[in-house]
């Protein structure tokens, strides 16, 4: 049941990061920069952050911890800012159909650097999501709308990076208590967002001109709420379980891109969604079946 409860975690973490695409597309929209959203969104998530640091965690943290937390901050910052300019060109269910194939990527990662080939029920899983990817993405029927090379590029590119932060959340200084890991990631990514976008939107007054309005959710959808389930949950789950686990991105985008955006998705592409779905239950159901609460890892 506790494995249960971890995959949930992830699941719902992916869910919320899902969740993001349409946000910075409204927020693209009333006028901001890509550069003011995202600066916005780590402003708003290091503020949270730092709220709940000061309420709730008073542990110290040895340098060397904070070293290695600090490298993985930088995937997280570098998907934000190549998956931000993919969903800047592409439709947003294109934009993260292409962060989606941080799947594979995970599980290849994984597989190279435990050397250790990924078990049956990975493999059938990952085949069933890439099914269910190019289903849902529209790719079969050429229905995702207008794209750009360079948008296709950060897209594939934020995938490579995310992959990269889901392997490092679940191996590096997994000892460290959940809030004390969180701040150090996103203090690191906070800080190199200030130095990739210049800290303009601390004094251009776009804040008060209703960039909050994004930077909040943007915050709590993408840092409070996926950073901390996948730091719990990511060490007891495994990455390679934690990425397909991490599919559950591209459903939640796809259906909140159609209610907020009313982006259309035909009934294949809701199909797609369907066997995506099915594909992340595969490891979960394998799982129920053998009767034993083994370590993911231990299932291949």
């Amino acid at each position: 049941m506790n494995m249960l409860k971890y995959s949930a975690l992830v699941f719902l973490g992916a869910c919320s990061y899902g969740t993001l695409s349409t946000v910075v597309k409204l927020g693209l929209a009333d006028g901001f920069t890509i550069q003011q959203v995202l600066g916005g969104q780590y402003l708003f998530g290091w503020g949270f952050l730092l709220i709940l640091m000061l309420l709730f965690s008073r542990v110290r943290i040895g340098w060397r911890h904070i070293k290695h937390l600090m490298l993985a901050g930088i995937p997280m910052i570098s998907t934000s800012i190549l998956y931000g300019h993919a969903v800047e060109q592409l439709p947003a269910s294109l934009a993260v159909l292409l962060l989606f194939q941080f799947t594979w990527i995970g599980v290849i990662l994984e597989a190279v650097m435990q050397r250790k080939f990924p078990s049956k029920v990975k493999l059938i899983s990952l085949a069933v999501l890439i099914i269910g990817t190019l289903l849902a993405g529209g790719v079969l029927e050429n229905t995702s709308g207008g794209w750009t090379l360079s948008g296709v590029i950060f897209g594939l590119l934020s995938a490579v990076s995310f992959a990269l932060y889901i392997y490092l959340s679940g191996n590096i200084a997994t000892e460290v208590p959940v809030l004390s890991r969180t701040f150090v990631m996103v203090s690191s990514a906070f800080v190199l967002s200030i130095i990739a976008f210049t800290p303009s939107i601390l004094f251009d007054g776009s804040i008060a001109n209703g960039l909050w309005k994004y930077g909040i959710p943007l915050g709590l959808l993408g840092i409070i709420i996926p950073v901390i389930f996948f730091a719990i949950a990511i060490p007891k789950v495994g990455p390679g379980l934690g990425t397909i686990l991490g599919a559950a991105e591209l459903p939640a985008a796809v259906i909140v891109s159609v209610i907020v955006l009313h982006e259309h998705v035909s009934p294949l592409q809701w199909f797609g969604i369907v066997v995506v779905l099915v594909g992340i239950a595969i490891p979960q159901m394998a799982s129920f079946r053998s009767k034993s609460h083994l370590h993911p890892s231990e299932l291949g």
